[in-house]
């Protein structure tokens, strides 16, 4: 048998796997980014012993647990890891590097595996992750990318990532476009700690001697908050402003709505918290123009009369740079221009 190894949060990347033991419900909440799971007991499992022990005792739980543990990891062992090689180094944690990890660590070791336990488990990580969230974004030259909503600001994130730029994309880590209507269609958020995780793993992979280029957002991207110590730096740094048409907004905005242009019943629900702030009037009023399909003027209306006024609010209060900002004008947001913009815009910030 060989000896089980206990690492610690620096030395994830020393190994092939990272085993995440804990039920599945605990790893959706958060897990090590790349981790696997392989649960030795799961939801049902992990409530019943929990159960069990509070109302009879810590024995029987830990007799019957034992049990369900062993038959899951032999489980593991036949199908999961049935194909990893003699040389295979797996780190395997828990919720604090407790009983649920050292069995599994156990077991690998039993057969042969260079194994690692995390010391501390998914807490001592969860710790590290936050500690560094508050130091990250200091090291960082943020170049923040404005613009009235529809202007094209995440389609020029994704062409400068495209050219090799660093970009800190909150958006797609969120899985939410960042307005009353940004939901994805047959997409749920992470939980605030997944989330959270995303932008450290983001963070720790950027070059400190380089640029990274990021959309300017509100405190919240839909339910999920960005961590204030990230948002103050973020805002601290260099704007770039977006220009362009209302005809290119509105035309960009049909195309990644259009789930809305569908299902005109969803579009009516999710406007409906703008009622306090726009009336009845104005309301039934884009309820019409939906149900008549006159998509193009009742985008513009929503520009004119609530994204526009708002986006000016919120820019001119959080952002002290913008008065100072680089100005990106654009005759469309199609791929060929975003390309040429994304390549000034390298040539110009490095």
């Amino acid at each position: 048998m060989r000896k089980i190894q206990l690492a610690n949060v620096s030395q994830l990347a020393d190994y092939d796997d990272i085993i995440d033991v804990r039920s599945p419900a605990e790893f959706a909440a958060d897990h090590i980014p790349g981790a696997i799971n392989a649960p030795v007991l799961n939801n049902s499992e992990r409530a019943r012993i929990g159960t069990l022990y509070k109302q009879v005792s810590p024995f029987e739980a830990q007799r019957l647990g034992a049990a369900i543990i062993a038959r899951n990891i032999a489980l593991h062992l036949e199908t999961r890891f049935s194909k990893r090689p003699r040389e295979w180094r797996p780190l395997v944690y828990c919720w604090r590097g407790g009983q649920r990890s050292a069995a599994m660590a156990h077991v690998l070791a039993q057969v042969g595996w260079r194994v690692g336990q995390l010391q501390g488990g998914y807490k001592i990580y969860r710790r590290h992750v936050i500690d560094e969230l508050e130091v990250l974004p200091a090291c960082l030259q943020f170049r923040v990318v404005c613009g009235s909503t529809g202007s094209g600001k995440s389609r020029l994130l994704h062409a400068l990532q495209a050219q090799g730029a660093q970009v800190l994309d909150m958006e797609a880590l969120a899985q939410h476009r960042g307005s009353l209507l940004g939901n994805l269609p047959d997409q749920n958020q992470p939980a605030q700690k997944l989330f959270e995780t995303l932008l450290w793993s983001a963070l720790r992979s950027f070059d400190s001697r380089f640029p990274v280029f990021v959309e300017a957002e509100s405190r919240k991207i839909g339910v999920l908050a960005i961590p204030t110590n990230l948002l103050e730096h973020i805002r601290q740094g260099e704007c770039i402003s977006i220009e362009t048409s209302m005809t290119a907004r509105v035309k960009l905005l049909m195309e990644d709505y259009a789930h809305f242009l569908e299902e005109v019943d969803l579009l009516k629900c999710t406007l409906a918290p703008l009622l306090d702030l726009h009336g009845h009037k104005v309301i039934e009023q884009w309820h019409k123009m939906a149900l008549k399909g006159e998509w193009p003027a009742l985008v513009a209306d929503l520009l004119n009369r609530h994204y526009d006024p708002a986006y000016l609010r919120s820019t001119a209060n959080n952002f002290p740079r913008l008065k100072d900002a680089q100005i990106l004008q654009l005759t469309s947001l199609d791929e060929a221009e975003l390309l040429l913009a994304s390549q000034a815009l390298l040539k110009q910030n490095h």
